[in-house]
């Protein structure tokens, strides 16, 4: 990866984190002076963006970490599985409260359950983003795999000359 994409990278990614980390305070504000008017479940609902923000901060720190690895060098390490597992983790976590929103809005959609299966469709679309990226854990693994057969036949062929 070159400077500038690095650069680039990590700029959106600590715009996106300031700004989740923003929104996230201004929640839990929001949750602690205003009360429900009693037409949606605001506290529920407060709650999971709140979770979900945090879930996609995961996910932002654990990328940073892996192109700070990339920028090294090192990215082909069983170091780099554990950010990889973080990703996949808050992801999976995004789904679950996705789907926590979909119950939580069921009830008011009695008379158009359309969007309540949409809702579920979005989530399962989510948790299909979390094993593409399990995919790619594997090849990243298949890949560490070979980095570390290389290294050994490069030690072996040292030794022989």
């Amino acid at each position: 990866m070159g400077k500038l994409t690095v650069r680039a990278l990590r700029a959106v990614l600590a715009v996106v984190l300031a700004g989740t980390v923003f929104v996230q305070a201004l929640m839990v504000w929001a949750l602690a002076t205003d009360p429900e008017d009693g037409s949606l479940p605001l506290t529920p609902l407060r709650v999971i963006a709140i979770l979900g923000m945090a879930s996609a901060q995961v996910a932002l720190v654990c990328v940073w970490r892996l192109v700070t690895m990339v920028r090294r060098g090192t990215v082909f390490s069983h170091a780099a599985f554990r950010y990889v597992d973080g990703v996949i983790g808050a992801i999976v976590a995004a789904a679950l409260l996705w789907f926590a929103v979909t119950v939580l809005n069921a009830p008011g959609q009695r008379a158009d359950p359309g969007v309540t299966v949409i809702m579920g469709g979005v989530g399962l679309a989510i948790l299909g983003v979390a094993l593409i990226v399990l995919v790619l854990r594997m090849l990243l693994a298949q890949a560490v795999a070979r980095d570390v057969e290389a290294a050994q036949m490069r030690a072996e062929l040292d030794e022989v000359i």
